[in-house]
């Protein structure tokens, strides 16, 4: 085998690149072509390579040599040359390659150096440029290894950049993003060519905190195929920390409940999952403030959310709490509070109630925060929301925004407790006009008023119940329309009118009469609400059997419930119009004797009207269950045929039972 031929620098003359050939132990250099001296400058041949390079900067470059030699390995190094002091110009950047080779002087080392300096600042610039923007550039090549470009990780996440995502760069993901990254990952690489990669997903930040990151990825193509991606990832938590305020309080600000419960069971439904996990709202039962300083105040649960994953929460009733002194501090200095939780409990005492401490414990909460509702300078109660499983406690950042959305629902809370206060109101007038029944001689007497559960509905329906001076008892029933105070109001003005005149003329007159005249009455002196109603009057007959009359004007008919048989509604011959329609057309007067044992019942329709079923389904229903009662005690009688109300409107209800001779 022959030996290999001798390397002849002269082929170099006149190439671009800067040639350099230096021989022997001591590397003297024996070789330069023109454009190595027009890059570094003329040097004496014949020198060893530490005399014919004296530069301060040459220090790297005569090591990679010494490396060479004793290796027998070629090496590459970048460098960079100073202008000189004072020289306008700007540095400049080269990438040298130091190769063994076989001269006729022996074994040598041929140096080739390329000007890099556009490159370079090119770089240079971008870097400067991304870095200015806060965006990390990295690169994914074809073997999953992962190069930084411009950096950024370590200063993120507190740890060094890896080479590899899975050994540490996915394990700073947020565990709710890596799937739905991968996914993303695994779908632009099936595309290849044509595929942009681009996800939002949060990063664990070094203090424990995650932050919302943007990248983009773009595949690099080197002859038709995909050699590796380069990717831009941007700090993206400010701009989307101020996006997600601007969504959620306008979703707030469309909060429409009609009562507090409502109200707040639209709120929490903004926050999770957008901000936490878990959020119940705990409203104080005493309305003065400051609370007393030894009062017994509790707090109920009007209100929760839960995020899709957690188990969903237990039923609102029964959750209430009597407030801790640590509660009291939270709403007495009215600053947001977090408590730690420890992976399987247990949950501070007392800040919630015993159920909702179970259910924490259950659904893997690792936080809770107390946040202080405040409307007009008034503490109603309290915000508790939890992170559970994977996420983070809160921070200062979500709590402070936790508290401005709570805020902003002020407007929508204060529409529902003027409807609580007006409510109240109407109840208070509602329940100082139902009186008790009078003890009435041979015969049992009963009456039930439930107001509706939503807010708004108030106020119109009621019964009365009354003694003549001969002795006949009087039993109203009625329903004005509408739900507010003016139909409390309206609902009183009728009671009292129709009573008046009952009393005063009702032993001569008929029922049917006794309305007509109310209708007068009531046009007369403008107080003419649209109404249903029926009077119905009572005697008792020598055999000891009750003679009922009533007139009905447009109400749902009272029911007979025989002491046997079926019951059945005591429609009448023909039906009136309600109050103050008509004058002019003449109302009718109805009988019936009832036997002991027997009860009749007068009712809203409240009672048998609901949305899902139609008044005859309604009556229906009333009759049945009515039958299965008809030998309990009146109270007993009222309070089940209650439950057939679905308490959108109010009910009212009194009933009438021959007794049988002692």
């Amino acid at each position: 085998m022959s030996p290999p031929p001798h390397l002849d620098p002269a082929v170099f003359d006149d190439t671009v690149a800067a040639v350099a050939l230096l021989v022997g132990p001591e590397g003297r250099l024996v070789y330069t072509n023109s454009a190595f001296t027009r890059m570094f400058g003329a040097r004496q041949r014949g020198l060893p390579a530490r005399e014919a390079f004296p530069d301060p900067d040459a220090g790297r470059f005569l090591s990679v040599l010494d490396e060479v030699r004793a290796t027998g390995r070629a090496r590459q190094v970048t460098g960079a040359r100073e202008p000189d002091r004072g020289a306008p110009s700007q540095a400049r950047y080269f990438v040298y390659s130091c190769s063994p080779v076989t001269t006729a002087e022996g074994d040598g080392i041929l140096v080739v150096a390329m000007d890099t300096t556009t490159e370079t600042f090119a770089l240079q610039r971008y870097q400067a440029l991304v870095s200015a923007v806060s965006v990390m550039v990295w690169v994914l090549h074809a073997d999953g290894g992962m190069e930084e470009i411009v950096a950024g990780w370590e200063q993120l996440t507190g740890v060094p950049w890896h080479p590899r995502a899975d050994v540490d760069w996915y394990a700073r993901i947020h565990p709710r993003d890596r799937e739905r990254l991968s996914e993303g990952w695994r779908d632009a690489a099936t595309r290849g060519a044509g595929g942009v990669f681009q996800c939002t997903f949060r990063v664990r930040a070094a203090d424990g905190s995650y932050r919302h990151m943007s990248t983009r990825s773009v595949p690099v193509l080197r002859e038709g195929r995909v050699a590796e991606w380069i990717a831009a990832t941007v700090d993206i938590e400010d701009t989307w920390r101020a996006q997600l305020r601007e969504r959620l309080l306008a979703r707030v600000a469309t909060v429409t409940g009609q009562s507090l419960g409502e109200a707040f069971g639209e709120v929490v439904k903004v926050v999770v999952p957008e901000l936490t996990d878990a959020c119940l709202i705990l409203l104080l039962s005493h309305d003065e403030w400051p609370l007393p300083e030894h009062a017994r105040v509790t707090a109920r649960r009007v209100a929760s959310a839960t995020r899709p994953g957690l188990h969903a929460p237990p039923a609102l009733r029964g959750q209430s709490v009597t407030l801790s002194r640590t509660v009291r501090e939270v709403l007495e200095s009215r600053v947001p509070r977090t408590f730690a939780v420890p992976v399987g409990g247990p949950v501070p005492a007392d800040l919630v109630p015993a159920v909702t401490e179970r259910w924490l414990v259950a659904s893997g909460a690792t936080s809770l925060t107390l946040i202080p509702l405040v409307v007009d300078d008034t503490v109603l109660g309290y915000a508790a929301t939890s992170t559970n499983g994977d996420t983070p406690a809160l921070g200062p950042t979500e709590t402070d925004l936790l508290r401005e959305v709570l805020h902003h629902a002020q407007q929508p809370i204060r529409k529902a407790l003027d409807l609580q206060r007006a409510r109240r109101t109407a109840l208070a007038l509602q329940r100082a006009q139902l009186t008790r029944p009078p003890t009435v001689h041979g015969a049992s007497l009963a009456a039930s008023y439930q107001p509706a559960s939503s807010a708004n509905e108030i106020g119109g329906d009621w019964y009365d119940a009354f003694l003549l001076p001969d002795g006949t008892l009087v039993l109203d029933v009625g329903d004005v329309v509408g739900h507010d105070l003016a139909a409390a109001t309206a609902m009183t003005q009728m009671r009292n009118m129709l009573r008046a005149l009952a009393y005063s003329r009702g032993s001569v007159l008929a029922p049917a009469e006794v309305l007509a005249r109310f209708d007068e009455v009531a046009e007369g002196l403008g107080a003419t609400p649209f109404a249903t109603a029926v009077h119905a009057q009572l005697r008792r007959l020598p055999d000891l059997r009750w003679h009922v009359t009533w007139s009905n004007a447009g109400h749902p008919p009272p029911l007979l419930i025989p002491a046997h048989g079926d019951p059945v509604f005591l429609t009448g011959a023909e039906e009136d119009l309600p109050l103050c329609v008509d004058l002019g057309l003449p109302r009718s007067t109805h009988s019936r004797v009832l036997g002991t044992g027997d009860t009749l019942l007068l009712y809203t329709d409240g009672l048998v009207e609901t949305p899902a079923a139609s008044l005859t389904d309604g009556q229906r229903r009333l009759a049945h269950e009515a039958a299965l009662r008809r030998m309990a005690p009146l109270p007993e009688l009222l309070h089940g045929l209650q439950d057939l109300s679905d308490h959108r409107d109010d009910t009212a209800m009194i009933a009438f039972r021959a007794d049988p001779p002692l």
